[in-house]
């Protein structure tokens, strides 16, 4: 035992003196003297490693340099109830006993007013001209009574709201600056499960932060009046009004939602395809409002239970559950347990696509809508009204 230990302090004390004589010798090392790679993988066993199917890992420095200037920070502040506070100071029971809590109340403000007006939250946005228009959600500015757009340089400017729709969630924003760096759009019906994504925004009031993923889904159907582009790039709340981007540094999206039972990121967001938003921006630059199309009709969706009763070979379509009198719907002629599958040549899948279809319609327009009525097939023509 004791030969073994002395084995065992020489071999440690010679390669002590290995490692310490080469912390000091290395300048003296003879020069053109070069130490193999040593390798600590084991080669594998059949001596040829596969081809590779990803040959690197995107680099989104310069997407970044290109996107970021454009990509701004929006606080939200909200007019208070002013409130007046006195000072107690001279009150007769705080000259007899000072220390009482409410004798060292001061007065917010030296006439005794509260401030009216209070940052309540913020967002994101980004800039799309070079004259200072700005997309964001509705969600963002809804309520606001001051609206102060950060720049990614620091400037601060306060903002207009040009309009904004709540069933759409966009809302398009006016700062008085000119010569500002601004996003193109894509064409986000061209979209495809699996395109690398990236988001910009100010997540939890953190300015100037990226996140990237890829496209998880498209047509995501929430039930919501827009269908929207899934991704797992994360985004948390502050993000809301940023841009969803492409790798050419197009807007594919305005992030809008997240999916989550903590209300943080859970590896779910959701983003409104940039083509329906940009139908919005224009009406919403162009009239401050947006009027989107209504026939006055309760709709249900088919499903793999009804689609036999109603005589359908899939479950397609929307079932007509309600007519209001005098709507639209009844002057067209739908009646209650019809079926609708298309409308203006177009299949309607669901919920949301009848939804859409016909909120996007401006009032007025005449649109023919095929329905299935008592197993057999009618089309109908319903000129679309406004929303209320």
């Amino acid at each position: 035992m004791q030969k073994n230990i002395g084995s065992i302090l020489f071999v440690a004390s010679f390669a002590l003196s290995g490692v310490l004589s080469g912390c000091h010798a290395q300048e003296s090392k003879p020069v053109g003297v070069a130490t193999p790679p040593v390798s600590s993988i084991a080669t594998p066993a059949d001596g040829q490693a596969g081809a590779p199917l990803v040959t690197g890992l995107p680099d989104f420095t310069r997407l970044v340099d290109f996107v970021a200037p454009a990509v701004v920070n929006i606080q939200v502040s909200e007019k208070i109830q002013s409130q007046s506070i006195p000072d107690m100071r001279d009150h007769p029971i705080c000259q007899i006993w000072p220390d009482v809590p409410i004798c060292n109340i001061r007065p917010a403000t030296p006439n005794g007013k509260a401030p009216t007006e209070r940052v309540s939250g913020q967002g994101s946005g980004f800039i799309t001209s070079s004259d200072g228009y700005i997309l964001t959600n509705h969600h963002v500015v809804d309520g606001a009574s001051t609206l102060t757009v950060i720049l990614p340089d620091k400037r601060e400017f306060k903002a207009k709201v040009i309009g904004s729709d709540e069933r759409t969630d966009v809302a398009v924003l006016k700062i008085e600056a000119t010569g500002l760096p601004f996003l193109k759009m894509a064409n986000s019906d061209k979209l495809r499960v699996g395109e690398w994504v990236m988001a910009a925004g100010s997540p939890f009031g953190l300015k100037n932060t990226i996140t990237a993923g890829v496209i998880s889904a498209i047509n995501r159907d929430t039930g919501d009046y827009v269908s929207f582009i899934q991704t797992d790039a994360a985004v948390n709340p502050g993000n809301s009004g940023g841009p969803l981007v492409n790798m050419s540094g197009e807007v594919i999206g305005i992030n809008s939602q997240i999916l989550s039972p903590s209300g943080a990121f859970s590896g779910v967001a959701l983003a409104i395809p940039i083509n329906e938003a940009l139908k919005v921006a224009e009406q919403l630059r162009a009239h401050g409002k947006v009027e989107h199309g209504r026939i006055g009709v309760g709709i249900a969706p088919v499903t793999e239970e009804n689609m036999q009763s109603l005589g359908l070979s899939k479950a397609q379509g929307v079932v007509i559950t309600q007519v209001e009198s005098d709507s639209p719907a009844a002057q067209g002629g739908l009646n209650v347990g019809d079926v609708v599958t298309r409308i203006n040549e177009v299949s309607i899948e669901s919920v949301g696509d009848f939804a859409r279809t016909i909120g996007d319609a401006k009032p007025g327009t005449v649109l023919p809508l095929e329905v299935w009525r008592e197993k057999r097939s009618v089309n109908l023509s319903v000129t679309v009204g406004k929303a209320k």
